[in-house]
């Protein structure tokens, strides 16, 4: 048991870790009506005080949920023009705000650095999964996978 806690006490230092940190930041913002900036130290410092609400995160890890969050924030209009165009039958209004927290900070990843597409894809369903609704795996990995084809080819999703 004491194994185990130890374990979990240590930082994390995983880009899934940082990416789940990142989004929740974009949700908590989006839903207080609060700035990214404001949200992520917060986020940051309570995670540095061992409160459990937050995933301890090592120093690449933590560098690199912040780089999603002010990457994105630097982007936000090319990112949510960009979903706009690729998402069929939806507008934001309509979408529940995790599944399109979920898509923003993917999108982001997918457009403006060179990770791949397929992890970045797949840590997009795995926290849709774990905060959305039923479907919200589906449905990400369904618009993500439409805008991989599209960037790849070279275009937008219009």
């Amino acid at each position: 048991m004491t194994r185990r806690r130890e374990k979990a006490a240590q930082p994390v230092g995983t880009r899934r870790a940082a990416r789940e940190l990142a989004f929740r930041v974009l949700f908590e913002s989006d839903r207080g009506d609060l700035p990214l900036e404001s949200v992520f130290t917060r986020a940051e410092g309570a995670m540095r005080e061992g409160d459990d609400t937050f995933p301890s995160l090592n120093p690449d890890a933590l560098s690199f949920a912040e780089s999603l969050v002010k990457g994105y924030d630097t982007h936000r209009a090319e990112v949510d023009d960009q979903l706009h165009r690729t998402i069929r039958g939806w507008s934001f209004e309509q979408m529940a705000q995790t599944d399109l927290n979920v898509l923003r900070l993917a999108t982001f990843e997918m457009m403006y650095t060179p990770e791949p597409h397929p992890p970045v894809i797949e840590s997009a369903v795995r926290i849709a999964r774990k905060f959305g609704g039923d479907d919200s795996g589906r449905f990400v990995n369904g618009v993500l996978a439409g805008l991989s084809r599209a960037l790849q080819a070279g275009g937008s999703s219009s």
